[in-house]
């Protein structure tokens, strides 16, 4: 599964997202709507892919996903053949909410549609639901569950000898009563495990990306069926502008608020060729590119309500525009220190893609290293980030381009930056015992590489001032420590 779902994640990174959404969804559907019942471990484990890339990809692949299934299962309940088709539809269904995809809300719309037409085919398929979900939706919300239960009860009251097997009829209201007492053991062939060890995987997978995160959709039966006409609010940049768009003229007059409706074909090209290749990052690029200042980029940002992963593509986007500048843009820095300013989260965002370039600094070109220097510089001097940024380069094993970019960061802190400043930006890793090796590798680094290089290289005055400067961070780098040995 982490084998499949990482080259699946590559593979949406590298095409367009609606032609991986469709093909996945073909697949997966061909895979496993079948006139036989799917075994129901086959069937959690093309769901938990689903969910999985729905975590690390985006919501639209989880939600392009759902709404097709829901489709199928709705158009296959008006006219029910023999197959069972439309148990495994609404068992994948299911096993979108057991794997965080969708919300309960959903689930409820379903078993109240079928307790409502209440056939003997309703009965069956709400059975089957339970067994796979009940535990859950009680959890979720346990009023809901007893208010189903309710009109279950008075559906099969005035029924009356209506179906020839009642034993069926009667089998699901102790099910349902069942789940209200909370007794699994009244529930033949029960049993969480799987699901459980799965969702087990799940976490393991997501963890790293998405930290978890809640990113269920929450959207009704009704809202799913009728996508076409109001538009798909629960994925973000596909909300609905309030134009009708029912019949051809609504159709003309609608206008969608993902990017190719909001911005000109001049900047949705120039996103193309930035390899902006999905809907949240097109987005973003062109809210920075259209933005009268950095204020008004921030704000506009803000209310795109990206999430968790969403979110930090804003980050991402942000740094790539700055990197690929011909010369230092120092709005990009400017509007990366508010959203620092904003939030803590941005700055944790900010550290490990910087991290993510200091791998890549032998490949960099000149431009693109210049302007890393310069906003790493920027972003210590106005104490958006700490020194301990730095903490994940090995100074005993530095090879040249590290040797460079230390130099260049170092001398522009130090010659750049007022005193008082620069005891700020020092004294801000003293003392922290985790630190002690940057702590020591950083003294060393600027008496080896820049004291001794200054005097032979530059003018006696650039020199002198460099050696006061550094002086000045080492004494505010062991400041803590003096203090501790006293």
């Amino acid at each position: 599964m982490a084998s499949i779902s990482g080259q699946l994640e590559e593979l949406y990174m590298s095409s367009s997202r609606k032609d991986m959404n469709d093909t996945l969804t073909e697949i997966l559907l061909a895979a496993c709507v079948t006139p036989a019942l799917m075994p129901d471990r086959l069937l959690m484990e093309h769901v938990l892919l689903v969910s999985i890339l729905h975590h690390t990809v985006g919501l639209e692949v989880g939600a392009n996903f759902l709404e097709t299934v829901v489709r199928q299962f709705a158009e296959l309940y008006k006219s029910p053949g023999e197959g069972k088709e439309c148990d495994n539809l609404v068992a994948m269904v299911a096993h979108l909410y057991n794997f965080q995809v969708v919300h309960a809300l959903l689930i409820f719309d379903i078993l109240k549609m079928l307790v409502g037409a209440f056939t003997e085919k309703d009965i069956e398929l709400v059975l089957f639901v339970l067994k796979n979900v009940g535990f859950a939706l009680r959890k979720d919300d346990a009023l809901a569950l007893k208010e189903l239960i309710s009109e279950a009860q008075s559906k099969a009251s005035g029924v009356g000898t209506k179906f020839q097997d009642e034993n069926r009829v009667r089998f699901m209201l102790e099910t349902m009563l069942a789940l209200k007492n909370n007794d699994m053991r009244k529930i033949p062939g029960y049993d969480p495990e799987p699901v459980e060890r799965l969702r087990k995987l799940q976490r393991t997978l997501i963890h790293q990306s998405s930290g978890g995160s809640d990113v269920k959709l929450r959207v009704s039966l009704e809202n799913l069926l009728a996508a076409e006409q109001v538009g798909r609010w629960w994925i973000v940049g596909s909300s609905w502008s309030g134009v009708p768009m029912i019949g051809d003229q609504g159709n003309k007059t609608s206008k969608q608020t993902t990017a190719e409706g909001k911005f000109s074909a001049k900047v949705l090209d120039l996103a193309r060729k930035q390899r902006m290749n999905t809907d949240i990052r097109r987005n973003i690029f062109c809210v920075i590119m259209t933005s009268e200042d950095y204020l008004d980029a921030f704000e506009k940002l803000i209310r795109l309500g990206l999430k968790d992963q969403q979110e930090r593509e804003i980050v991402h986007v942000l740094m790539d525009c700055c990197l690929q500048e011909k010369s230092f843009n120092a709005f990009y820095a400017v509007l990366g220190e508010k959203f620092c300013e904003h939030d803590r989260r941005f700055q944790m965002t900010f550290q490990f893609s910087l991290w993510d370039k200091f791998k890549d600094l032998p490949s960099l070109s000149t431009s693109t290293f210049s302007n890393l220097v310069q906003l790493v510089t920027r972003f210590l001097q106005r104490k958006c980030l700490s020194l301990s940024i730095l903490k994940v380069i090995e100074f005993g094993e530095l090879d040249k381009p590290k040797v460079k970019f230390l130099r260049q960061v170092l001398t522009k802190l130090l010659k750049d930056t007022e005193t008082e400043d620069l005891t700020n930006i020092f004294g801000r890793i003293s003392g922290i015992p985790k630190l002690g090796m940057l702590r020591e590798g950083l003294k060393l680094f600027i008496s080896h590489f820049l004291l001794k290089n200054a005097q032979s290289q530059g003018p006696a005055e650039q020199a002198d001032l460099l050696s006061e400067r550094a002086e000045v961070a080492t004494k505010a780098m062991e400041a803590k420590e003096t203090k501790l040995k006293l």
